[in-house]
């Protein structure tokens, strides 16, 4: 059973969407199993001839063609613990983090899992995944949890920031070792040698940020709560806001092909869409899809995930949506 503490944060990262990881009972987990439109899904990620969705319950599902199906992958030990993110260190080994420090790797592409961590006593989740290339990882999450591997997430260290043991929502960064974090009530913190040190920037924000988006070393997009979105273009030195019209938070994004620029997806299936420099593009609504949590792109495609799950189809379903308004 997760903890009392596990609920808060679930509720401080999720917002509208806290009350999918609530216990279910095992009828309905077995129809969720077979429903990947009924399954909340927090993760998204794209292989090229794979996407690959994370979410409650533990579940990891699996589309070999562009989303029109998806079938569940095999998880050797299943806590039915949710799943917060997914992360590919190439087209083969993956690796996804969840509550209670829940942490799976797969050699195969995510046909099938392998448990590495999991820590049900304390029982505090893992919220974001980040590589820097190659074999090193960054895990974090609740109360400042942090942590780094170096084997390609075989084994992992936890690191120290000093933060107060406030909670870290998302990390982006590049090879010239430019990294951001950031997490609850504005924390912004920035590295320009690769995670060695960390200085925290200041505050220019008090609500939480749920994401951290790099476009180049210079420009950087961060979103969160009530419809918040900022760019710099002077690596994290100054933010200004852009104004996208509504109060809905936003939960996930992706960045376009070609780098030319980004979809931000959130609550009241809400899209905003920025060039590569950060400038506003547009702001649409797709109707009836509920809050979404995560995007990937699917050729010319989005495919987004949230609270109805993942499904290629028409009438109302979530996943493959025909973007041409969205990422025109």
């Amino acid at each position: 059973m997760r903890s009392v503490i596990g609920y808060a944060v679930c509720l401080v990262v999720a917002l509208t969407i806290g009350y999918t990881f609530s216990p279910k009972s095992p009828p309905q987990a077995e129809l969720l199993a077979t429903r990947p439109d009924r399954v909340q899904i927090n993760g998204l990620l794209n292989l090229g001839t794979r996407v690959v969705a994370v979410g409650e319950r533990g579940s990891i599902l699996l589309s070999d063609d562009q989303g029109v199906s998806w079938q569940p992958a095999s998880v050797a030990t299943q806590r039915n613990a949710t799943l917060t993110a997914v992360v590919a260190l190439d087209d083969k080994r993956l690796l996804a983090v969840g509550h209670d420090g829940w942490i799976l790797r797969s050699i195969d592409a995510g046909s099938s899992w392998q448990e590495i961590r999991y820590d049900a006593d304390l029982g505090e989740p893992l919220l974001g995944i980040w590589t820097g290339g190659g074999d090193n990882v960054m895990a974090f999450g609740s109360f400042g949890k942090f942590y780094q591997s170096v084997d390609a997430g075989q084994t992992w260290t936890p690191q120290s920031l000093d933060i107060d043991s406030a909670h870290l929502n998302s990390m982006a960064g590049g090879d010239d070792g430019r990294r951001m974090l950031v997490g609850e009530q504005g924390l912004m913190l920035r590295t320009a040698d690769a995670g060695q040190h960390w200085q925290t920037l200041p505050a220019f924000y008090s609500g939480s940020l749920f994401g951290i988006v790099r476009l180049s070393a210079d420009n950087w997009v961060t979103y969160g709560m009530r419809g918040h979105v900022f760019v710099s273009h002077d690596f994290g030195e100054s933010w200004t806001r852009i104004n996208v019209g509504n109060q809905l938070p936003l939960y996930g994004h992706v960045v376009l092909p070609d780098h030319s620029g980004l979809v931000i997806v959130g609550a009241g299936s809400s899209v905003v869409r920025l060039d590569a420099q950060g400038a506003l593009v547009g702001v649409e609504r797709l109707a009836g899809l509920g809050t979404l949590t995560s995007a990937t792109m699917v050729g010319s495609r989005l495919l987004v995930g949230g609270e109805r799950g993942v499904l290629q189809g028409s009438g109302g379903s979530v996943a493959a949506l025909v973007a041409k308004q969205a990422t025109r």
